[in-house]
């Protein structure tokens, strides 16, 4: 089938490729609106046509023909190869028989869902070489959203583009960054609400100023744009929320000269009852609140839920999960719109379990705060008020001393999709710890990387530095009573960062896992029921779905993401992939394991006398992304020190010639020299030599 492209020279020039599609197959999706998700709830949803599956991402599918009693006779109805080797995030969308799912770089497969063959892709051909390095956390993108025969895909590059469901040939796009400064990245879903496509953006730890924009889903004309935090004082602010948030902020900070943060890169939810969209908002910019606004202050609208009038943009309400948030603790996590009973009496709820640890339900008609509970070990706060402020550990604010923070800025939970079942009344949540600790950085100059975390000129905007920690990795199945505000049941994995749970009426929960299993639990008490291999870690979220009125799941698959671009819990290393289950279900897997060297590199001549200051260029510009040498075996991208040795040999082949521009590596010609080349290989070299010396 034919790759549909935009070239990014002609893309930065506002043109599309008119390409005459080749597709056998020209089935258009069902006219996706606001009244076809609701309709497919009451048709006990045999189609997946939002990224949350219904309204309000409660993830909960109705079909209940794989069941507790049969889903140990699952079996792979067939698999389809996405083509890509960095993380794979993005839930599979299903209407009319037709898959839609993205997967690295942005790139958009429609796939026939009945037979797992290819009927269009699109690749909207971003440069990798200029845009890789921008994003703080993986070339992923998180899914696709549909509406009346379009299929729309937020780039990594800040291209919001509409293709024609039908054929993948581009309709229009917008560029969601013009007018905007600094190094702003794309990674979630478009969602679609009112005729209106809704985007956010990244890049808070590069120094930006976060905003969510509402496009026309028919022309791409712009509708609305809402930022988070404040611009520049001396400036008429754009609205009235702006200037509340500013008496929030410490002017001696000139937090706009360095972003200010607040992105929305994930989670966005939408209630048609009450005709409000909920976003979640992410970490101020830079970490430290003592830079960015030194007398201290709540600084709105960061970490924050904020409801907006999705016709208008207009402010509404909001709550503040982590006032004056210090330790890049977003509340971009995903957000379930449920009504429950509480004390008695029925509320319409937000449910949210954020980075900072704790389990919150929040009044979704007015932003009250109804609760809050740890979900797993937290030391920066004790708990939460009546009036819903954190009570805070004086010792996790001040940045004098390493703090080992818990849960640390990876999250007590990240963007890993979690699932509400109203039926046992459980959410079920990817819950983990990643260690690390945090110490404010005494030199810290706005817009200076972190030495040893990021790229020179390219780096991280966080005035802390990431440092040692005691605490051990833990990731973990929670199901939570958001009610009772307490754990059902849990189950235990050997690593953090697995995949997003799907829920069924077939009173099951499916979760894949960073150690490349896909699991079937009872959502009752936990047991496992069912298992299977899938070649690679798991951190996207499945869905489920009917075809010729036989129930199927599917789940994409890919390690990758933050954490994952430099850590493995397995020596499964497979392309992306969808596998696709059915009852009975008797297709070959892919014969794939990828290539992944596991001898420790030998034979690259060095000059030892080199190695200290190779180790200073490598820990600049090398660490965030590979690793250290011989040390971690490399998650998405492979760690050096078990590279071939003809790599090491002809590195400059890969820092100068652009050789590696393809997978989104830098050019560091004019930033690094032959000589800094020549030191990397010792380093390199030396620290395998000394690894394998250890070994013996």
């Amino acid at each position: 089938m034919r790759r549909f492209t935009i070239p990014a020279a002609l893309a930065s020039a506002g043109l599309l490729l008119a390409c005459a599609p080749t597709v056998t197959q020209h089935r258009q999706a069902a006219q996706v609106d606001t009244r076809f998700i609701e309709a497919n709830v009451a048709r006990g949803t045999p189609e997946w046509p939002a990224v949350g599956l219904d309204h309000g991402e409660t993830r909960f599918s109705r079909l209940d023909q794989i069941n507790t009693g049969n889903v140990d006779q699952l079996g792979l109805a067939w698999s389809y190869n996405l083509e890509s080797t960095r993380g794979v995030e993005a839930t599979p969308l299903v209407v009319d028989g037709v898959m839609y799912v993205s997967a690295a770089w942005s790139v958009v497969h429609a796939i026939d869902a009945r037979t797992g063959q290819r009927l269009w892709t699109f690749d909207p051909g971003i440069n990798k070489e200029a845009w890789g390095y921008k994003g703080c956390c993986d070339v992923v993108n998180r899914g696709v959203a549909l509406w009346k025969g379009k299929v729309y895909v937020a780039a990594f590059d800040g291209r919001l583009i509409a293709l024609d469901a039908a054929s993948g040939k581009p309709v229009w796009q917008q560029d969601t960054f013009a007018g905007q400064k600094g190094s702003y990245t794309i990674t979630g879903a478009p969602r679609i609400i009112n005729g209106k496509v809704i985007i956010g953006n990244g890049g808070a730890e590069y120094g930006v100023r976060g905003y969510v924009t509402a496009y026309d889903a028919e022309t791409g004309k712009q509708a609305w744009r809402w930022f988070v935090v404040p611009g520049d004082p001396a400036k008429p602010f754009e609205n009235a929320a702006m200037a509340q948030a500013a008496k929030t902020w410490d002017p001696a900070g000139k937090w706009w000269e360095v972003g200010g943060g607040g992105t929305v890169w994930d989670s966005m939810v939408y209630d048609p009852q009450l005709n409000l969209l909920y976003i979640g908002t992410g970490n101020g910019s830079p970490w430290a609140r003592a830079k960015r606004s030194p007398a201290g202050g709540d600084n709105l609208y960061l970490a924050s839920i904020v409801a907006l009038d999705p016709d208008t943009g207009e402010y509404k309400w909001h709550y503040q999960e982590t006032p004056g948030d210090n330790w890049d603790f977003t509340s971009t996590q995903p957000l379930i719109l449920a009504d429950l009973k509480i004390e008695g009496k029925p509320r319409k709820v937000i449910l949210h379990a954020p980075k900072n640890g704790f389990f919150f339900v929040i009044d979704r008609t007015n932003g009250a705060f109804i609760s809050a509970k740890n979900f797993v070990d937290v030391n920066w706060a004790s708990g939460y008020d009546k009036q819903g402020r954190p009570i805070e550990n004086p010792a996790a604010r001040d940045g004098s001393q390493v703090f080992d923070i818990r849960p640390s800025a990876y999250g007590a939970h990240n963007w890993h999709p979690m699932s509400f079942n109203p039926q046992t009344g459980l959410v079920y949540l990817p819950a983990q710890h990643v260690p690390l600790g945090l110490v404010d950085d005494k030199n810290w100059k706005p817009n200076q990387p972190v030495p040893g975390v990021a790229m020179p000129g390219r780096g991280w905007n966080l005035a802390r530095s990431p440092s040692g920690s005691t605490t051990q990795p833990m990731g973990r199945l929670l199901a939570w009573d958001p009610v009772a505000q307490k754990e059902a049941w849990r189950v235990e994995y050997i690593s953090p960062w697995n995949g997003g749970t799907l829920t069924t009426a077939g009173n099951l929960v499916f979760q894949g896992t960073a150690d490349g299993r896909m699991v079937a639990y009872d959502a009752t008490n936990g047991k496992k029921l069912w298992e299977t291999p899938t070649g690679t870690g798991v951190v996207a979220a499945p869905s489920t779905y009917l075809v010729d009125g036989k129930q199927y799941v599917s789940v994409a698959v890919g390690w990758g993401g933050v954490y994952g671009l430099m850590n493995r819990a397995s020596e499964r290393q497979g392309p992306g992939t969808v596998f696709t289950f059915a009852i009975g279900g008797k297709a070959k897997a892919p014969d794939f394991v990828a290539y992944r060297n596991t001898r420790l590199l030998q034979g690259v001549k060095y000059d030892a006398a080199k190695a200290q200051a190779g180790g200073a260029v490598y820990l600049a510009n090398c660490l965030f992304c590979h690793g250290v040498p011989a040390v971690d075996r490399g998650g998405a991208i492979p760690n050096l020190g078990y590279s071939d040795v003809s790599v090491i040999q002809n590195l400059d082949r890969y820092v100068f010639d652009r050789a590696s521009a393809e997978r989104g590596m830098p050019n560091f010609s004019g930033q690094l020299t032959k000589d800094d080349v020549e030191a990397l290989k010792a380093f390199i070299q030396g620290t395998a030599d000394s690894v394998r010396t250890a070994k013996k």
